[in-house]
């Protein structure tokens, strides 16, 4: 249980934060960039959620649970040390990587084939699935990035491409099923 009776501890006043496992690192970390850029998502998919309604609401608000899992996930190092934890770490797991994949191809069944890029915008709900699209793919690179260097649940990488794979989709419901995107149009301003 999570009890947050005071929100600053000026244990970071000098430019470290604590990870989940409880050790100290630099707030510009990799490790720390990927989950704030996590966050960074999440706090866009709010705004986008302003502007949803039934369906796409309560699929917004359970992608948004998620990313707390992922930032929990990802601030977390030493995978193997898992079993060794007080409490058992909260990893993102195959299963939600495959909602994402169910949603999306539920979705798109209803859209007709792109026959050309779409602009970022048309209705105020898509351009924000589009910002949330870009900031899931920073979060990504910075994930990726991160593998490289330390342990990183595979699970954790899936869910973020499939995660702006989502934005994307939506974006295209959120503009009347794609009635409503904006072509972009290869060299018209010449």
């Amino acid at each position: 249980m999570v009890v947050l009776n005071r929100i600053y501890t000026r244990t970071g006043d000098k430019g470290d934060t604590a990870l989940g496992n409880g050790a100290r690192a630099a707030k510009d970390a990799l490790r720390v960039e990927a989950y704030g850029t996590v966050d960074e998502t999440n706090a866009t998919l709010g705004l986008a959620r302003l502007h949803a309604c039934g369906d796409m609401a309560a699929a917004i608000t359970r992608i948004q649970n998620d990313l707390f899992d992922l930032g929990a996930d990802l601030c977390r190092p030493d995978m193997a040390k898992d079993a060794e934890a007080e409490y058992t770490p909260l990893r993102i797991v195959p299963a939600q990587v495959d909602r994402l994949e169910a949603e999306i191809d539920a979705m798109n069944a209803g859209l007709q084939p792109l026959r050309s890029f779409i602009l970022p915008g048309g209705s105020a709900l898509a351009a924000h699935l589009h910002q949330c699209r870009t900031v899931a793919r920073r979060a990504e690179r910075l994930s990726v990035a991160l593998a490289r260097e330390e342990d990183v649940n595979e699970a954790a990488l899936r869910y973020l491409n499939r995660l702006s794979d989502w934005f994307f989709v939506a974006g295209r419901v959120a503009n009347n099923d794609g009635a409503d995107d904006v072509l972009w149009v290869p060299g018209a301003n010449r």
